[in-house]
């Protein structure tokens, strides 16, 4: 009981000295200039696929879109619907086609959605970045 009422003064000390003071809090008034957004994430995109067993099985794919160029970034963030029509286009004939019991193959996936992506931006530059491929 000792030890935690020791403790106490300790634990307070260090979240006061972590604290910003007010005579500090209007020091730095220069603005910072936020970076500028280079990725977004489209929402998770499914297709039906068949599962080892024969069943119908939903295939996920978790992508999104880095642009390092701000118009480039601003046109794909404004083709967003369209983008994820192309991206489930391209998902939905690669399930339909896919062998039972085969994991989905992420680097073909990769290359078909990076010339999806580069028809509906008109050129070049973003860049399709997927997270995970599941099988369920």
């Amino acid at each position: 009981m000792r030890r935690a009422l020791a403790l106490i003064p300790l634990a307070l000390a260090c979240v006061l000295s972590t604290a910003p003071t007010p005579a500090l809090a209007g020091h730095g008034k220069e603005e910072e200039k936020a970076a500028p957004v280079t990725y977004f994430a489209l929402q998770p995109l499914t297709a039906v696929a068949l599962r080892r067993d024969g069943r119908r099985g939903v295939l996920v794919l978790e992508a999104g879109i880095e642009a390092k160029d701000p118009k480039l970034m601003e046109r794909a963030q404004q083709s967003t619907p369209r983008l994820r029509a192309a991206f489930a286009q391209v998902l939905m004939s690669y399930a339909a086609g896919m062998r039972r019991g085969t994991p989905p193959d992420v680097e073909y996936l990769g290359q078909e959605l990076q010339k999806a992506c580069d028809k509906v931006l008109g050129k070049p530059g973003g860049k399709v970045l997927l997270g995970s491929a599941l099988l369920n």
